[in-house]
């Protein structure tokens, strides 16, 4: 696929200008254009970021081509991205514990950008030991992942289900889990098989070769990354009083009563400092491992959203902003 050219910006530029990736209308990776705009301000209690490299996540190019315009609508014209790692350029008022040179990294939004806004309260120091790019798919995928293990509520030696062991959320999950002393079983497709075992999984089912409700069965938990019919058909390999757990649907309390289980959806956190240091800290120990699928630098976004759409590769593409 071609690079998309930069649209000009209309009126003088000034040195408050800067470039981002916006769309004005719903559609395919082609409706994305880099062009001027004017560089954000921080309001009272954000930073402004010098970004560096943003994550490429699924709700990014889903919310591209409209499919979750009926109930997350985004004004248009729309700068995407939501996690991201940077240098702090400017603090607003009410915000201690960042200063302009700080690198960082969390969860922000218009992140397709050269610089972008977000709330001190969803931004941690980043470790000198993490690159920016393997830093930026923490500030969401992280914390998702995250976010999901801790739902699961996982005991030493319990089983989980993993559903999409070779996904940005789903690798994690596995080296999340397995932190926890969980037993990991994870699904994924066959050339991911020897990747995901190595991420730490006790367990690797290669989904083409036989399905996996009929290799597993009274499970303590499943976190479900993929949704539609793999989701389905989860409630029947858990226990009963088991969990599941999802983050690629809305929770469906009475599917759940049916089987005689518990499902949890995940919280949307106001702060996320906390959940970024510690998992700073276990990728800048070698503890957790942040896989990158894949790198592009921001004017190739176009190639970067079909890559994620094909929903395969391992952990998450990244953009990268060169200055």
């Amino acid at each position: 696929m071609a690079s998309i050219a930069a649209r000009p910006n209309i009126g003088t530029p000034t040195m408050q200008n800067t470039k981002a990736v916006r769309y004005y209308e719903y559609g395919d990776p082609s409706v994305m254009k880099l062009e001027e705009v004017p560089r954000p301000r921080p309001k009272p209690g954000e930073v402004l970021v010098r970004v560096r490299a943003t994550g490429v996540h699924p709700m990014d190019w889903k919310t591209r081509a409209g499919y979750l315009k009926d109930f997350m609508p985004v004004e248009l014209p729309h700068v995407p991205g939501w996690e991201f790692a940077g240098s702090v350029e400017e603090v607003g008022e009410a915000v201690s514990g960042f200063k302009p040179g700080d690198t960082v990294f969390g969860r922000g939004s218009g992140t397709y950008a050269e610089y972008a806004v977000a709330p001190a309260a969803t931004l941690a120091h980043k470790p000198d030991a993490l690159s920016f790019e393997q830093a930026a798919p923490l500030g969401l995928t992280g914390v998702t992942a995250w976010q999901a293990v801790e739902a699961a509520e996982l005991q030493p030696g319990q089983r989980v289900l993993v559903q999409g062991g070779a996904g940005g959320v789903g690798s994690l999950v596995v080296q999340l889990a397995r932190q926890r002393h969980a037993h990991v079983i994870a699904t994924t497709s066959p050339e991911n098989v020897d990747y995901v075992r190595a991420l730490g999984a006790d367990e690797v089912l290669d989904y083409i070769a036989a399905p996996f409700e009929k290799r597993v069965a009274g499970l303590d938990a499943v976190i479900d990354t993929v949704g539609g019919d793999v989701l389905e058909r989860s409630w029947g390999v858990l226990k009963t009083g088991g969990v599941l757990i999802t983050i690629a649907a809305m929770p469906d309390q009475a599917i759940a009563e049916a089987h005689g289980v518990r499902v949890r959806g995940l919280a949307q956190l106001e702060s996320t400092t906390r959940i970024l240091e510690q998992l700073g800290d276990l990728a800048a120990s070698g503890a957790i491992n942040v896989p990158v699928a894949a790198t592009f630098p921001l004017h190739k976004v176009a190639e970067a959203h079909a890559a994620s759409q094909t929903g395969h590769g391992r952990g998450r593409r990244v953009l990268i902003i060169e200055f």
